[in-house]
């Protein structure tokens, strides 16, 4: 799989990025029509990472993130990692709950469920567009939320990631909404063959 990931051509990552646009709309229109709230997602970049370099992605270490893991079942089996800045969760949860902008300031239980389901719906939006693409069936677990420092918290979750390989396919989110926007970051690790599976595909298997 660490040869396979490392060596995608610029075809391979075009296709990649087109599957997780498309993704990144449905999972808009999703998110729209919950927080009532117009939001555009687009995907900036698409890039292949060793799982060490991941805390830097999201700004360092210490960052304070909250952080939704979900497994992928299916054909193309692998894991999906949710990242969002301490300030960013706040903003999309004071949207979720019908709150002002900066009314949140810890997370209560139904403040972390509502984050579950952000990343529940974007990973299904996410898996809904590559399955359109393979026309394979690819199904997310229940998903699991950490809040901590990124780099305690994915010290944890990557030992579990590094048991399937060493580097991660990184789809990078943008959100924004029509007043300020907020990032987030969507990481995507297939198991060992998945990503030649999906490559395979949609046509742009090396």
């Amino acid at each position: 799989m660490c040869e396979d990931i490392l060596n995608l051509s610029a075809m391979q990552l075009d296709a990649l990025r087109e599957v997780g646009n498309i993704g990144a709309g449905n999972a808009a229109t999703a998110l729209s029509q919950i927080i009532n709230h117009k939001i555009d997602m687009t995907v900036p970049r698409v890039a292949i990472l060793p799982l060490g370099d991941v805390p830097d992605v999201v700004g360092g270490a210490e960052v304070m993130v909250a952080g939704v893991y979900l497994k992928v079942y299916g054909l193309a089996p692998g894991s999906i990692l949710f990242l969002l800045p301490y300030d960013s969760a706040f903003y999309l949860v004071d949207m979720l709950m019908g709150r002002k902008h900066g009314e949140t300031k810890t997370l209560s239980a139904m403040d972390e469920s509502a984050l579950m389901e952000i990343g529940n719906i974007l990973a299904g939006s996410y898996l809904n567009a590559l399955c359109h693409f393979t026309h394979m069936t690819l199904l997310p677990s229940i998903p699991a939320l950490a809040v901590d420092m990124a780099g305690a918290l994915l010290s944890v979750m990557l030992i579990q990631l590094g048991q399937v390989g060493d580097h991660a396919l990184v789809i990078e989110t943008e959100f924004s909404t029509e007043s300020s926007g907020v990032k987030g970051h969507f990481f995507l690790v297939p198991d060992p063959g998945s990503l030649g599976t999906i490559l395979t595909a949609i046509g742009v298997r090396s």
